[in-house]
């Protein structure tokens, strides 16, 4: 069974069901369980000093072993662990080795550019060594289970592995890694710290995508000291060894899936093999953590994306809490050149959106009936 949550519906966001399917997330919410980046702090690794990458790897294999062990106690409520002491150097220490070492041959995605960001070169995503935050509020219009009373803690950063999508709503950061202002790891770590004291529910990292951030996040953990759930937001276009590294400290997915083939995400978002590599990291990212996955309806792509998505949920993750989304409008270079983007110049019709909820009830998708 699949719950879709849709904006235009009376959700019942809360229910048992829900509840059951994102049950650690809501139990770190609300302060029953520690957030995974403090259990990673709690896992005494071996000196990790002047080892190779390959040999780092070795090592944080194995220390994964000691976090599964002690994630499952820490579900299972046999071991409580006090977030707020670390041991050193830790997992999470590793991790932030490893991240460093990564972008000095910058493989974060799956366009693996392999160039040195360290060194002031930049890939296709043309973001540099330093993250730039666009901007930082509690988010209101997030998904109702996600929300507490503070709203969604989200942090946009400027940049985007994708070309940007020609159509994206959030052009003006993704298509520009200069717009916004420089943040070192420990000022994210503020800017959490803030969001979180204002009753935020999470940390949500979006942008733009977050991906290219990636060594910039987990330094900021080392300096964060509360408690509060780590949320991906994400086109999911990461590479392998990156979600080796969120896995084990990110509580809750919300991955966006957007093209059911790779020529649609090519000719939209500039991006080979889309379709493998997103699957495959939805299947990872599913068996880490708690999941809502976003699918937004394009005009004109039920049967090439939105039916092969949905499908391909069904089989293979049918667990996950989907929200299928219905408020695509031109924009960026669709509204700039509608002739050459004339098929999806204008909106999701309803006639659309009714075949796409009928076929995920034709595959056993449970959702909220229009009221």
């Amino acid at each position: 069974m699949i719950w879709v949550f849709r904006p235009d519906a009376e959700t019942v966001w809360y229910d048992d069901e829900v509840k059951r399917r994102l049950s650690w997330y809501r139990s770190v919410m609300v302060g029953e369980k520690p957030a995974k980046f403090l259990i990673c702090k709690n896992i005494l690794v071996e000196d990790f000093n002047g080892l190779s990458e390959q040999e780092l790897w070795l090592l944080h294999d194995k220390a994964r072993e000691m976090f599964v062990k002690l994630y499952e106690e820490v579900v299972e409520g046999s071991e409580k662990i006090n977030f707020r002491e670390e041991v050193s150097p830790n997992f999470l220490d590793l991790k932030i080795e490893l991240v460093e070492k990564m972008i000095e041959h910058c493989i974060f995605c799956e366009h693996r550019c392999s160039v040195n960001r360290k060194a002031g070169f930049k890939g296709f995503c043309k973001v540099g060594y330093t993250s730039k935050v666009s901007t930082w509020f509690h988010h209101f219009g997030e998904e109702g289970p996600l929300l507490g009373r503070g709203g969604s803690g989200t942090i946009f950063f400027a940049g985007c592995n994708f070309g940007p999508c020609v159509y994206c709503q959030n052009w003006d950061i993704s298509s520009n890694p200069e717009n916004g202002v420089e943040v070192s790891p420990k000022t994210l770590s503020l800017i959490c710290e803030e969001l979180k004291d204002g009753g935020a529910a999470n940390i949500n990292y979006v942008g733009g995508e977050p991906t290219p951030n990636l060594h910039t996040i987990l330094k900021s953990m080392k300096f964060l000291k509360q408690n509060i759930p780590q949320l991906w937001n994400s086109n999911m276009y990461c590479s392998i060894e990156s979600m080796k590294l969120l896995s084990d400290v990110i509580d809750i997915w919300l991955p966006d899936f957007k093209y059911g083939n790779d020529s649609c995400a090519k000719s939209l978002s500039k991006v080979d093999n889309y379709f493998e590599i997103v699957s495959r990291n939805h299947l990872i990212a599913s068996k880490n953590g708690d999941m809502i996955i976003r699918h937004l309806v394009l005009p004109g792509h039920i049967e090439c994306c939105t039916k092969p998505i949905l499908k391909w949920i069904s089989e293979n993750i049918p667990n996950a809490l989907v929200n299928i989304m219905r408020q695509y409008h031109p924009d960026y270079l669709v509204e700039k050149f509608p002739q050459k983007y004339k098929s999806i110049y204008r909106r999701v019709s309803s006639e659309e959106m009714s075949e796409a909820y009928s076929y995920a009830k034709k595959l056993g998708i449970v959702y909220e009936p229009v009221s």
